[in-house]
């Protein structure tokens, strides 16, 4: 716990790191968000996955994760995810904190985020050719898988340029799920 003192001078250095599970269709997820806007989505989170995420958390923005669902700071996250699970939005409109990620992998993250809108998809070599980087699909792969904000900066939209679903650092049903719920796939049967 923090002194009222090393809260505000916390809260003044910009590094408030807040954080939440919410429940979801695909699963636990945890949110979290700094004064920046949000900054971490995890999927499965478990117990284990959440002590994980929030131990990388706090090392690289060096401050420490505090759970606060009821923070302003994941207001707006909360109620969108609950929007876009219920069918009932399809972009987010959210402030992200992109502070763990940089380069290449943040110039194509930030190309995805803001040309592949719901309902559609890329392929890597594609997505790689948006950025001028032709050759780099590979590349464009491990960013995906670098992603610190799943469906909000949509990597399950990103798939091979065969028609392969491609890989998903959320699993390959969540992946499926997520672009079922877009309806780019079908529906699950059961």
């Amino acid at each position: 716990m923090y002194s009222h003192a090393q809260e505000q001078e916390r809260k003044q250095d910009g590094r408030q790191v807040v954080w939440a599970v919410v429940e979801s269709d695909i699963g636990p997820l945890l949110l979290a968000a700094t004064g920046e806007g949000l900054v971490t989505v995890a999927f499965h989170a478990t117990d284990a996955v959440r002590d994980k995420v929030l131990e990388g958390l706090g090392s690289r923005l060096g401050a420490e994760p505090v759970q606060e669902p009821g923070s302003p700071l994941l207001a707006e996250p909360i109620r969108q995810f609950a929007a876009y699970f219920a069918g009932e939005r399809r972009d987010f409109d959210l402030p992200l904190d992109w502070s763990l990620i940089s380069g290449f992998n943040r110039q194509v993250l930030r190309e995805l985020a803001t040309t592949v809108p719901f309902g559609t998809v890329v392929g890597y070599g594609d997505l790689a050719h948006r950025v001028g980087q032709p050759r780099a699909a590979q590349a464009v792969g491990l960013a995906m898988g670098a992603n610190p904000l799943p469906v909000v900066v949509p990597c399950h939209r990103v798939v091979e340029s065969d028609g392969g679903i491609g890989g998903f650092g959320g699993g390959l049903e969540t992946k499926r799920q997520l672009l079922a719920l877009e309806g780019v796939l079908p529906q699950p049967l059961f």
